[in-house]
């Protein structure tokens, strides 16, 4: 029976790096005998542009009738400095997340050791870091109502919510994952401030009674933010809301080397969402230099989470730490010590990782 996917490209990298974590799909199917059929839809600026709406009907029902999704990036220089615009790509995200029930956004943090130059951090600091985000999707400031200007537009306002349910749901993944890994769950709100983190913190605090062999350390999120430049070894399982979540893992995308490194999964009761961390970067698009290595871990993930097919998985990580080990970067985790004919095409090292899946798993299956 076909496992069925939806492939989003989105827009500016996106297609190009999609392209290599199909690839490397398909690849895994060939080599464990799967069998994986393909579709596309559009979402954000390529949608308005094609359908004037940034999450059009055809893309949502093709969604939910998927078991997984493979996503690339959203947006477009024209809408940044836009505030008046009323149709932007990222309500297409945020609609379909919705739309989904995708209430859990799962972020692994893993420095590969080839790359511990490429982090900006000193390696005596980020060796060994090894952390797995969970940021609540569907709440928040982000879908807090109301929302919106006065009528003389010199004031605006969103509202940050949560219930007792939403965070319950969320927790109970978090310390799930934590007893699996080194039982140890970072809380990260602002409880001294907001009402709202208030209520997080004491929704948490009931959970981790469910899982007494699982550590729990609240942490306000300035200090998390401090915490994760300082010393970020001591961290193992991160829990946080919506907003919060969002900057942390993109300030944690440094602990790696690159956004280009990191994967995510945003899972909920049906279909699944995976994506790399990272934006549309319209500025390099169509210049072939995209890392995709984030698209094909998000990959990994796909694998992994909508199938369960662990061993699959984790060839896909081992292909890509063989090509690192080999040497070959992309350009924006290569450093001085980098030979020039060693930094590769977005295409080149897409080739290099699907070439070592095959030599990974003869290994594995020696």
């Amino acid at each position: 029976m076909f496992k069925r996917i939806l492939v989003i490209p989105g827009d500016g990298i996106g297609t190009e790096v999609t392209y290599w974590g199909q690839k490397v799909i398909q690849t895994i199917g060939e080599i464990f005998g799967h069998q994986f059929s393909f579709d596309t839809a559009l979402l954000g600026h390529a949608a308005i542009k094609a359908e004037g709406t940034p999450l059009p009907e055809e893309t949502l029902v093709k969604a939910k009738q998927a078991q997984a999704i493979l996503f690339g990036a959203i947006g477009h220089p024209m809408y940044d400095n836009n505030p008046s615009a009323t149709v932007r790509p990222e309500q297409g995200l945020l609609g379909l997340r919705k739309a989904l029930g995708l209430y859990c956004n799962i972020r692994p943090i893993f420095l590969f050791e080839e790359l511990i130059g490429a982090s900006s951090l000193k390696p005596e600091v980020v060796r060994g870091a090894d952390i797995l985000f969970f940021r609540e999707l569907t709440g928040d400031v982000y879908f807090g109502q109301p929302r919106g200007r006065s009528q003389d537009g010199q004031t605006a306002f969103d509202t940050m919510s949560y219930s007792r349910y939403e965070v319950e749901r969320i927790a109970h993944k978090a310390f799930q994952a934590a007893r699996e890994r080194r039982k140890k769950v970072h809380s990260v709100d602002k409880a001294n401030v907001l009402e709202s983190s208030r209520l997080w913190r004491e929704t948490v605090t009931q959970v981790a009674q469910h899982y007494p062999d699982v550590e729990l350390h609240h942490m306000f999120v300035d200090t998390a933010a401090m915490a994760l430049i300082k010393n970020p070894r001591q961290f193992d399982v991160v829990l946080t809301g919506n907003l919060f979540g969002d900057i942390l893992t993109d300030e944690a995308s440094q602990i790696a080397g690159s956004m280009g490194m990191l994967a995510s999964a945003s899972i909920g009761e049906g279909t699944g969402f995976y994506e790399p961390i990272h934006g549309s970067a319209p500025d390099i698009a169509g210049k072939g230099i995209a890392n995709p290595i984030a698209s094909i871990l998000s990959a990994a993930l796909l694998l992994e989470y909508a199938f369960e097919l662990t061993v699959e998985a984790r060839t896909v990580r081992r292909a890509v730490a063989l090509t690192l080990q080999q040497g070959w970067r992309t350009s924006d985790i290569a450093d001085a010590s980098t030979p020039q004919e060693y930094i590769l095409s977005t295409d080149a090292i897409g080739s290099k990782i699907v070439q070592n899946l095959a030599r990974v798993a003869q290994v594995a299956n020696a």
